[in-house]
């Protein structure tokens, strides 16, 4: 990730941050210039609150917050120009990836964690935006808690990280689903949710309801493994006037 140096009005924003939350913040690596940290999930409502009532700082709003599965990160295939052994990959250069002709560098940031909640912070008085990431502790069972105490619009944000990632929000009034059906199982944005899910719907005219049955649907691979050069993609073929 090619870094990029911070505005001087996001670098003294930074500054103020830091003079007051440095032993508990860690500067994320940035390729747009935005400021990130992370902040430890023990700390994260101490820092939200400094945050929200720092008349420097003065971050009133919370616009957002997600969830992030890093499973696999940095692992996987990246192959642009030829097949991989398992079919095309959106993933990024591995510690021991080599590719040739593509203009990648490696990944140079490294979670610390399977599963992360990323608040999007806003400050109306000031005009600047802020990001923290947070990695829950536990794998197996994510949680950490909730900002709802601190900033009333989380509440529909971490039942939305809840519902997709299965986040725990510990302390928020009302954790229920959010955009799944009643009857789901798992949480379909964790990279290792099947992609045909796992239960289906149908309306059952007999029953004269909807029923739930496990999932009937074939996997079968969408990708191409094969990429052939033909004459379409030789250069030494084309018309130099067309191109």
């Amino acid at each position: 990730m090619q870094q990029k140096d911070l505005t001087p009005r996001y670098a003294a924003l930074a500054g103020a941050i830091e003079a007051r939350l440095g032993g508990v913040l860690e500067r994320l690596p940035t390729s747009t210039g935005e400021l990130g940290y992370r902040v430890d999930a023990g700390d994260l409502l101490q820092v939200c609150k400094t945050l929200r009532d720092d008349a420097d700082l003065k971050f009133e709003i919370l616009v957002d917050v997600c969830g992030v599965d890093y499973r696999g990160y940095g692992l996987d295939e990246w192959q642009t120009n030829s097949a991989t052994g398992t079919g095309f990959s959106r993933g990024t250069l591995g510690a021991s990836a080599h590719v040739e002709n593509d203009d990648v560098e490696p990944v140079t940031y490294q979670p610390t964690g399977r599963f992360a909640a990323v608040h999007h912070l806003m400050s109306v008085s000031h005009n600047w935006r802020l990001r923290l990431k947070t990695f829950c502790p536990d794998d197996e069972r994510p949680v950490i808690d909730s900002v709802y105490p601190i900033w009333a619009s989380a509440d529909w944000f971490e039942r939305e990280a809840f519902d997709l990632y299965g986040i725990l929000f510990r302390g928020h009034p009302d954790l229920r689903r959010l955009l799944t059906d009643y009857g789901f199982i798992g949480h379909p944005f964790r990279k290792d949710f099947p992609l045909i899910g796992n239960v289906e719907m149908r309306y059952d005219p007999v029953k004269g309801r909807v029923v739930y049955e496990p999932v009937t649907i074939e996997p079968r691979t969408l990708v191409p493994k094969v990429i052939r050069d033909d004459a379409r993609y030789a250069a030494d073929l084309k018309d130099p006037a067309n191109g």
